[in-house]
């Protein structure tokens, strides 16, 4: 069964009271586009994340969360010199920090720098279609061009809010030669 497979590009979530350090009290961000996840969307605003070598201009992703959270491929981490883990979105838990640059102030955070594992967005129902459950590692096959290949260990994310569409980085989408959001194939491992 085909699912839609999206490059997620590196961003980053913040909390309210890091928004407000970042930009000012109260501060509300810009919606510029309507992300498939129902209710998300990516901001007019950016922030600079630096790390030891460098730094990088980064979107945000509305609305505002309960950890501040930066996502980045791992070519991304490299460039900035973080070791950042693979890892699910949300778990943060032993996750290197970094510091964020904005217009009206800074913030350190102790944690909450990642590579984002790849992962596919299903609602209970849809879960049910495509015979998949919480948590499974599933794989999606793509074939475009002479890069054809499937993903494996694509973690199964169900939810009620879900948009059904899989998420991967763009040193994954480069290396499927991906021209933008494409069909894949959800394929048992």
């Amino acid at each position: 069964m085909n699912i839609m497979v999206e490059t997620s590009a590196r961003h980053i979530h913040l909390t309210q009271e890091d928004l407000d350090t970042l930009f000012g009290k109260d501060y509300q961000l810009t919606p510029k586009k309507d992300l498939s996840q129902p209710g998300q969307f990516a901001c007019a605003e950016k922030v600079e994340v630096v790390g030891p070598k460098s730094s990088l201009k980064l979107s945000i992703l509305g609305p505002v969360r309960p950890e501040t959270q930066i996502e980045l491929a791992k070519t991304d981490a490299r460039t900035l010199g973080i070791d950042a883990p693979l890892r699910m979105s949300g778990c943060l838990e032993g996750t290197p920090g970094c510091k964020l640059i904005g217009p009206k102030g800074e913030v350190t955070i102790d944690h909450g720098v990642i590579v984002a594992k790849r992962h596919a967005h299903f609602t209970p129902e849809q879960a049910v279609d495509y015979g998949v459950t919480d948590g499974e590692a599933i794989g999606i096959k793509l074939n475009y061009g002479e890069r054809s290949l499937i993903f494996g260990d694509v973690i199964a994310r169900v939810s009620r809010t879900a948009g059904l569409a899989v998420h991967i980085d763009t040193d994954e989408a480069n290396a499927a030669g991906l021209p933008g959001t494409v069909d894949g194939e959800v394929v048992k491992l």
